[in-house]
C-alpha cells in the first residue's frame, strides 16, 4: 500500500502538470508575412508619397553585453555587423550596444567594427550576401558562388575575406595594445610626477620606493583616461562604480541615398548605397549604494537613451551572441505590426535557433519542443511569451500603457490620448489614470509624467511621437487609430550636443529614483527571468503578442553544450520561475484581461519546477520496489496491464499529434523527454529548494562549480561537450542512477535465489527501473566525458551509496532472521 500510495500521489501531480502543459496547446496556428504587400503599401509612389520613399517606421536595435572575457568582443562585433547590414531603410535603423561592464576592450572593438562595416555592409548589398555576419558567412561550407551573377564577385569576396582576417587580428590584438598603451602613458605620468617631486624638493630626487600619487589608469587612444572600468580597478573606475558613457560611433545617415564609386583602393561600389545605420555605444552610470538591476536595468537605460537620440517606435533586442541570420527579418516583423489591428500587438517574438550544437543534441539545446510546439500554440491564444532575445517591441507598450483597442471597447479610450493633427512633432500626451491603468494614481500632465518616467522633459516629449509613428496606415475606413500616409517621409532632425547630453543624463544611476521604471514601466525588475515577467505584464494589460516563424531563420545564436553549463542555465530559468510563483506576478493574481488558456500557460511557468519533487520520488519507486520485493499493485494482472497499455497508447498518440503539427522530429522529442527528467531531478529541484529557503528563512544558496577538467582537443568544435565540471547539481541524478543499478542487481539476485520466485513483480520493477535509466542515459554519458573516462568522485559517490544501502539492508533484513523463518 505504501508503494501504491506514493505512486498515486505522484501520478495525480503529473496529471495536473500534464494538463497545464497541454491545455494551452489547443489552438496552434501558422502565420506567413506578405512582404510584397508591405512594399506596395509603404514604398510605392502614391498621391501622399510621390517619390515612393519608404513610409515605414523606425526601429532601434539593442544589443546587450556585460563582460568581454565571457562574451568575446569578436562575437559581439559580428552581431553588430549583421545588424548594420539589414535590408531596411537605412535612415530608419539605429543600433545601440549596452556595455554593462564599461570595458574599454568592448568600446574599441565596436569602433573597429564600425570602421569595417563601411566596407562590409556595401559589399553585402552589392552581392546580396546571406548571412551578413562575416564570421558565419566565411565559415559556410557550400559553394559561395551559387546564384551569384556579377563577374567581380570572386575578386570582391577574396578581397573582403582578407580584410576580415585583418579585422580579426586587430580585434584579437586589442587587449595587448590597450595594455601596452596604458603602461606607456602610466610610465610617462610617473616620470612627470617624479620630476615634480624633484622640483619641490629643491632638485633632490626622491627614492625609488617612495610612493607616487599616480593611479594605474587605463588610457584611450586619444591619450585621455578611460571613464569606464580600468584594468586596475579603483574608485570611479570599477565595474560597479564608473561614469555613464555614450558615444555615437557612426553618425546619423543622410536622408537620401549616398552612392559609392569605383575606388581602386577598395571595391567598386558604383550604384550601391554606402550608408550605414547610426550606431551608439552606451554604458550606463554605476555607483555604490544603487541597485542597478542587472540586465533589466541596462535595457531600461537604453530605452531612455535611444528615445532621446532616435526614438524608433519599435525596439528589437538581441543578445550579443545572437546575430541576424535573415537580413529581411525587420520587414517580416513589420508586416504584423503594420497590419490592420497591429496597434494591439505589444511585441513579436522570433524563435531562437542555435549553432555549434552537437549533431545528436545530447542535452536538448535546440529546445525545439518549446519553440516549435509550445510557443506556436500560444500564438493561437494571446500570444507567445517573451524569452529574452530576438523580440521586436512596440516602444509605447514598454512604457506601461494599455492597448488602444482595449480602451476603446471598454469606454476607457480617454485615459491615454495622443492628440495629433498631421504633425507628429506637435503630438500631445494626455494621461488620466486609475487603479486599472498600470501607472500611478493622481496623474496630470505636469506631475504625473515625471513621476512615471523621470524628470526629463525631452524624454517625455518623445512618448506621443513614438505612439503616433507606430500606428498602422489609416488607408481604409476600417482602420481605427491609424496615421495618415506620408507622415514618416520627413528627415530625422539633426543630433546636437544638448541632445547627446540629455541622453547621458537619462542613463545616470539616480534617474530612476521615485519613478516607475522597472516596476510598471520598461523591463520589470526583481526576477532572474525578467523577460517572462515583462511579457506577462504586457499580456496582463490586454496586449497581445505574435510568434513569427520565418522560412529562413531570423536569428541564430549559441548555447552551452557542456552538461554543467546547460544545467546551470536551466537552474537560472527554474529559479526565476519559482520567484514568479512566490511573487505578485503569479498568474493566479492576473486581471480579467488575461485570457483563460493564456493564464494557464503562465501558471505553468511558475509551477513546473515543483514537479521535480514528485519526479524524484517517482524515479526512486522502481528501486524501492526491487529492494522490497513489492510492486505498486498486487500483481501484473490483465486489468492492470490493460489500463497501463491504454494510458500509454493515448499519451503516445497525443505526442505524435504534437510532433506532426509542429514539425518536430521524433529524436528531438525524445531528447526533450530525457533532459526533462535530467533537469527535473537536478536544476529544478535545487531551484525549488532555493525558492523555499528564500521565502521561509530569507536565505539564498548559490551552487557553483567545484572542480573542472581541461579539454583534450582544442581543434574539436565539440570539445566542450566532453568537459566534466563537477557541480552539486549532479548529486541527485547520480544518486538515482546508482540506486536503480544496485536495485536491479539485488532484485535479480533476490528472485533467482528465492524459494518461490515472484517473476511478475521482478519484471514490473525492472521495466520501470530501466525506463528511468534510459532517461538518464545522456547524463551518464556526459559524466564519462571523452573515451569513457569517469571522474573519481563518481566512484567515491557510488561506493558510499553501495555501502550505505548494504548496511541499511542488513539492519532491516538481517540474515539470521531469514534463516530462523526458514
Amino acid at each position: 500500500m505504501w508503494l501504491w500510495g506514493m505512486s498515486i500521489v505522484c501520478e495525480i501531480w503529473f496529471a495536473i502538470s500534464w494538463l497545464l502543459d497541454v491545455l494551452p496547446k489547443m489552438n496552434p496556428i501558422n502565420r506567413a508575412a506578405d512582404l510584397a504587400a508591405l512594399h506596395d503599401k509603404f514604398e510605392q509612389p502614391s498621391p501622399s508619397n510621390p517619390t515612393g520613399r519608404s513610409d515605414l517606421p523606425g526601429i532601434d536595435v539593442f544589443v546587450s553585453t556585460a563582460d568581454p572575457e565571457k562574451e568575446p568582443p569578436l562575437v559581439t562585433a559580428n552581431t553588430i555587423l549583421s545588424i548594420l547590414g539589414v535590408e531596411y531603410p537605412i535612415e530608419k535603423v539605429s543600433c545601440y550596444i549596452s556595455d554593462d561592464g564599461g570595458a574599454i576592450l568592448t568600446f574599441e572593438a565596436m569602433a573597429e567594427a564600425v570602421k569595417f562595416a563601411e566596407l562590409w555592409v556595401p559589399f553585402c548589398r552589392k552581392h546580396n550576401i546571406e548571412p551578413r555576419n562575416p564570421d558565419a558567412y566565411f565559415s559556410i561550407k557550400k559553394d559561395p558562388t551559387k546564384n551569384k551573377k556579377r563577374p567581380d564577385f570572386v575578386k570582391d569576396r577574396r578581397w573582403m575575406k582578407r580584410e576580415y582576417d585583418e579585422f580579426k587580428v586587430r580585434i584579437n590584438g586589442l587587449p595587448e595594445a590597450i595594455k601596452k598603451r596604458s603602461e606607456m602613458y602610466n610610465a610617462r605620468e610617473e616620470k612627470k610626477e617624479r620630476e615634480e617631486m624633484k622640483a619641490k624638493n629643491g632638485g633632490v630626487a626622491g627614492t625609488e620606493d617612495q610612493p607616487l600619487n599616480v593611479p594605474k589608469a587605463t588610457w584611450m587612444a586619444d591619450g585621455t583616461h578611460w571613464p569606464g572600468t580600468w584594468y586596475t580597478p579603483c574608485a570611479d573606475h570599477s565595474k560597479g562604480d564608473h561614469a555613464g558613457i555614450l558615444q555615437v560611433m557612426s553618425k546619423v545617415p543622410e536622408h537620401d541615398p549616398v552612392m559609392g564609386y569605383d575606388d581602386e583602393k577598395t571595391l567598386d561600389f558604383t550604384g550601391v548605397d554606402i550608408r550605414i545605420p547610426m550606431f551608439a555605444y552606451v554604458s550606463r552610470e554605476k555607483r555604490p549604494g544603487f541597485d542597478h538591476n542587472k540586465k533589466a536595468g541596462a535595457m531600461n537605460a537604453m530605452v531612455r537613451a535611444s528615445a532621446v537620440l532616435s526614438n524608433g517606435p519599435f525596439i528589437l533586442n538581441l543578445d550579443c551572441d545572437h546575430y541576424v541570420y535573415n537580413s529581411i527579418v525587420l520587414r517580416e516583423g513589420m508586416c504584423y505590426m503594420m497590419d490592420r489591428g497591429g496597434d494591439r500587438v505589444c511585441y513579436i517574438q522570433f524563435p531562437q535557433r542555435f549553432e555549434g550544437i552537437d549533431p545528436s543534441d545530447r542535452y536538448a539545446n535546440h529546445n525545439t519542443v518549446f519553440f516549435d510546439g509550445n510557443m506556436r500554440a500560444l500564438d493561437g491564444l494571446q500570444g507567445p511569451m517573451y524569452v529574452g532575445t530576438g523580440c521586436m517591441f512596440r516602444r509605447y507598450a514598454l512604457y506601461g500603457f494599455e492597448p488602444p483597442r482595449f480602451m476603446e471597447h471598454t469606454g476607457l479610450f480617454g485615459r491615454v490620448k495622443t492628440k495629433v493633427n498631421r504633425n507628429p512633432n506637435q503630438a500631445k500626451l494626455n494621461l488620466e489614470d486609475d487603479d486599472t491603468q498600470p501607472l500611478n494614481e493622481n496623474n496630470s500632465e505636469s506631475s504625473g509624467v515625471p513621476q512615471k518616467f523621470g524628470n526629463s522633459s525631452i524624454f517625455t516629449d518623445t512618448i506621443p511621437i513614438a505612439e503616433f509613428q507606430a500606428r498602422p496606415l489609416a488607408d481604409h475606413k476600417s482602420v481605427k487609430n491609424g496615421r495618415p500616409p506620408g507622415e514618416l517621409l520627413k528627415p530625422r532632425p539633426p543630433m546636437d550636443a544638448p541632445t547627446v547630453a540629455e541622453a547621458i543624463a537619462v542613463i545616470s544611476c539616480w534617474y530612476e529614483d521615485k519613478t516607475e521604471w522597472g516596476d510598471r514601466v520598461g523591463w520589470i525588475y526583481g526576477s532572474v527571468t525578467e523577460d517572462v515577467v515583462t511579457g506577462y505584464r504586457m499580456h496582463n494589460r490586454g496586449w497581445r503578442s505574435i510568434y513569427c516563424i520565418t522560412k529562413r531563420d531570423a536569428f541564430r545564436g549559441t548555447a552551452p553544450i557542456n552538461l554543467t553549463d546547460r544545467l546551470h542555465q536551466v537552474l537560472r530559468w527554474a529559479t526565476g520561475s519559482v520567484e514568479i510563483f512566490f511573487s505578485k506576478n503569479n498568474a493566479f493574481f492576473a486581471t480579467r484581461r488575461l485570457k483563460f488558456l493564456q493564464r494557464i500557460a503562465y501558471l505553468n511557468v511558475g509551477i513546473y519546477p515543483f514537479t521535480s519533487i514528485f519526479l524524484v520520488v517517482y524515479c526512486f519507486l522502481p528501486a524501492l520496489s526491487l529492494f522490497s520485493g513489492q510492486f505498486i499493485v498486487q500483481g501484473l494482472d490483465v486489468t492492470f496491464l490493460f489500463y497501463l497499455l491504454s494510458i500509454t497508447v493515448c499519451l503516445i498518440l497525443i505526442s505524435l499529434l504534437e510532433v506532426k503539427w509542429s514539425g518536430i522530429a521524433l529524436e528531438e522529442w525524445w531528447r526533450n523527454e530525457q533532459f526533462w527528467v535530467i533537469g527535473g531531478t537536478s536544476s529544478h529541484l535545487v531551484a525549488v529548494l532555493q525558492g523555499l529557503l528564500k521565502v521561509i528563512a530569507g536565505v539564498e544558496i548559490h551552487f557553483t562549480l567545484t572542480s573542472k577538467s581541461a579539454g583534450e582537443d582544442e581543434e574539436d568544435v565539440y570539445a566542450d561537450l566532453y568537459l566534466v565540471k563537477w557541480t552539486s547539481l549532479f548529486i541527485m541524478p547520480l544518486t538515482i542512477i546508482i540506486i536503480n543499478l544496485i536495485a536491479v542487481i539485488m532484485g535479480i539476485l533476490r528472485t533467482v535465489y528465492s524459494v518461490i520466485p515472484q517473476w511478475n513483480k521482478l519484471f514490473g520493477g525492472l521495466f520501470f527501473s530501466f525506463w528511468v535509466l534510459s532517461h538518464m542515459y545522456p547524463f551518464a554519458k556526459g559524466l564519462m566525458g571523452r573515451k569513457g573516462k569517469v571522474p573519481t568522485i563518481v566512484y567515491v559517490w557510488s561506493g558510499l551509496l553501495s555501502i550505505t544501502i548494504a548496511l541499511l539492508w542488513i539492519s532491516l533484513d538481517p540474515p539470521g532472521g531469514t534463516k530462523q523463518e526458514g
